[in-house]
């Protein structure tokens, strides 16, 4: 994980939701589908970015579902001034930050969120979308031994190892830009070789000129990065609605 992690813009716009708590954790909801959820796992800059809060209303809306973003960081949140400004991430402590949040200590959060979603909130249908950060924690919500959720999606995902490719168990949707230190070419290339070889409806979308980011941290101002969001979501939207309607309406 690096500095294309950090970088991007923030949008402008005002949340619709409001603020609650998924299994014991401080959580974004929006939507109000009681049959329908989708379990947004934040990239590095949190639950409260307003970005990600943005575009969960969208899904929300759009899907038709009601959409949580927990707090998988502890209740620690990157500071959005610091981590937008290239010239002061010599501030941070990415090192401890992220030593902070290891797979091993989130994953059974992020595993706890998504039992929750059933066992509590009585969602019959439940997919997870993971945004750099969270990509790696959608595939094993979705691993074969595992199946948490009805579908995955991924967003330009980072620490994504290839055993957590092949294992995956559920439908998933890879969405990946051309420039990308974390998705690199050697895990595009593996992706597309062993997923289509595991019996999965797999939908891989390819953004030509994009960096990584750009799904949740894109430059409204560039027409090139928002055609290459409004496309990642629009995406995102019709995978959800295949699935998991289909999945709720079957159950």
């Amino acid at each position: 994980m690096g500095d294309c992690c950090l970088k991007g813009f923030r949008w402008n716009g005002e949340p619709a939701g409001q603020e609650t708590t998924l299994a014991g954790r401080s959580c974004y909801k929006t939507g109000t589908n009681p049959n329908v959820a989708i379990l947004v796992v934040h990239d590095l800059f949190g639950w409260t970015f307003p970005n990600t809060r943005l575009l969960s209303d969208h899904l929300a809306e759009e899907v038709g579902c009601t959409v949580y973003v927990p707090d998988f960081f502890g209740g620690e949140v990157l500071p959005h001034d610091i981590i937008l400004d290239g010239s002061r991430w010599n501030e941070l402590d990415l090192p401890g930050f992220l030593g902070r949040n290891t797979k091993a200590i989130r994953e059974p959060e992020i595993f706890s969120c998504a039992r929750a979603l059933r066992t509590e909130h009585k969602h019959s249908s439940v997919g997870a979308i993971g945004f750099c950060f969270g990509g790696w924690a959608v595939f094993r919500l979705g691993a074969k031994d595992v199946k948490l959720v009805d579908c995955i999606a991924t967003a330009h995902p980072t620490m994504l190892e290839k055993k957590e490719i092949s294992d995956i168990g559920v439908p998933v949707q890879v969405m990946a830009p051309e420039h990308d230190p974390q998705f690199t070419e050697e895990l595009k290339a593996f992706s597309n070789e062993v997923i289509p070889k595991l019996g999965l409806p797999y939908d891989y979308q390819y953004f030509p000129s994009l960096t990584h980011g750009f799904a949740t941290r894109g430059n409204p101002n560039d027409k090139d990065e928002i055609a290459g969001m409004e496309r990642a979501k629009n995406a995102a939207v019709l995978w959800f609605r295949q699935w998991l309607h289909k999945t709720s309406q079957d159950n």
